[in-house]
């Protein structure tokens, strides 16, 4: 792998860049592998990153059915926050964002991460009460989040109305200035350049067809498009698709898949300086650094396994813009798309081991999955590669659907699930 510096950057707009290399290989799959990652998108990416830096894990192959980042993981709206309610949440998330806060350095690769805050808008008294737990909470836990009056959020986020004849008024906000966005594609990309370099094979269009086990029923290997691959240890991380990948084993998970919808504007010049969210008015929107309004909403109400959604949720949502917003009614819509979430019944991910031996977990992160990119894939790293739960997500188990030690996050979450 070249390092990008100055120097590099230098050399070679001096030579109409015309010498830098593939970003990563294109490999042959080989017979066997220590470990077999299923799903090429972020979380799949940066598991097989830490596996080779953190534990020097090498002979590792991650399968992706499509191209690397053409799921869920280039189809968000790349907010990235840790204000969650819940201790155990709250560690994860805020174990991820450190590591988003040092990731570009790491990984030698510019991300894009921008920390311009995230403001979560109160609509009513039920919302201030519930946000304002929010903030003291996470001060409890060394999580940065502050409660803001309505001028305090029209002085952060000037195109905010504050009108009090409005139907949803805002009264008030919780904001972490942590918090922001980041590039989507960087970071698979990124994830994919340095596991590639450090010997991690990144087999693109190989999509896993079976789950093959042996006589005591451990998983010994995945069948492919490209034929069979034998593995010691099998970590599924294939949002949406999971449930489908894991019955190949056998395995019944806790998850319905949902589509959730994006679109974005016309580009116009800077306007908005940060991320807001609603979940009163089920809405959130930030701009992107090409001048696009990225606007996202709560997932459609019906499962399915489509990439796209009903059209009266994405009109929904531009109507709540519209209410928060009235100065974007004359902005156009440039595209829509759509993503497969997958969804627990207590909207926390599953991730650690699976009743079959030797085959691992990671899923059900909803429509949260994006901003834990990092802290998921190291955890779960940790996980595959000792066997045993790291102590971040270890409460994060299958079992505890058996137990009934939930982490239900459904209520405290930022938008509608």
């Amino acid at each position: 792998m070249r390092r990008f510096s100055l120097t590099s950057l230098l050399s070679e707009s001096m030579r109409g860049h015309t010498g830098w290399g593939r970003q990563w290989r294109a490999p042959e799959p080989k017979p066997r592998y220590d470990v077999v990652i299923v799903g090429g998108g972020g979380h799949g990416l940066a598991t097989a990153y830490y596996l080779a830096t953190v534990h020097g894990i090498t002979n590792v192959a991650v399968l992706e059915k499509g191209w690397i980042g053409g799921g869920n993981t280039g189809r968000n709206t790349t907010i990235i926050r840790s204000n969650y309610l819940y201790d155990e949440s709250a560690a994860l998330y805020e174990h991820a964002l450190k590591l988003w806060e040092g990731l570009s350095q790491e990984l030698n690769y510019n991300v894009m991460f921008s920390q311009r805050g995230v403001l979560m808008l109160a609509h009513n008294i039920h919302d201030v009460q519930s946000f304002k737990r929010h903030v003291y909470a996470n001060r409890l836990n060394g999580i940065d989040n502050e409660w803001l009056s309505k001028e305090e959020c029209k002085e952060f986020c000037p195109p905010i109305d504050i009108s009090s004849h409005l139907r949803y008024p805002v009264l008030g906000g919780a904001l972490q200035r942590r918090a922001g966005t980041a590039r989507h594609d960087a970071v698979a990309w990124g994830y994919a350049r340095g596991a590639d370099a450090r010997g991690v094979d990144i087999i693109q269009n190989c999509e896993v067809t079976g789950i093959r086990r042996d006589a005591s029923g451990t998983a010994i290997g995945v069948e492919t498009n490209r034929g069979y691959i034998g593995a010691g240890r099998i970590g599924v991380v294939a949002a949406g698709h999971t449930s489908t990948v894991m019955n190949m084993a056998g395995v019944s998970m806790p998850l319905e898949s949902y589509p959730l919808q994006a679109l974005v504007s016309e580009p116009v010049k800077p306007i908005f300086p940060c991320v807001v969210m609603s979940n009163a008015v089920h809405a959130y929107i930030s701009q992107s650094d090409k001048g696009e309004l990225v606007i996202g909403a709560g997932t459609d109400q019906y499962t399915s396994y489509s990439q796209q959604g009903g059209l009266h949720i994405t009109t929904h949502t531009l109507d709540a813009i519209c209410e928060v917003f009235p100065q974007f009614t004359r902005m156009r819509m440039l595209r829509s798309w759509g993503g497969i979430v997958d969804v627990t019944p207590d909207r926390s991910p599953i991730i650690g081991k699976t009743p079959v031996q030797n085959l691992f977990v990671n899923c059900g992160w909803g429509t949260g999955g994006f901003k834990a990119t990092p802290g998921s894939g190291h955890v779960f790293a940790h996980t595959l590669a000792t066997g045993t739960p790291h102590a971040i997500n270890a409460p994060f188990s299958l079992d505890r659907f058996r137990t009934g030690r939930l982490i239900d996050e459904a209520a405290a979450a930022a938008v509608a699930h």
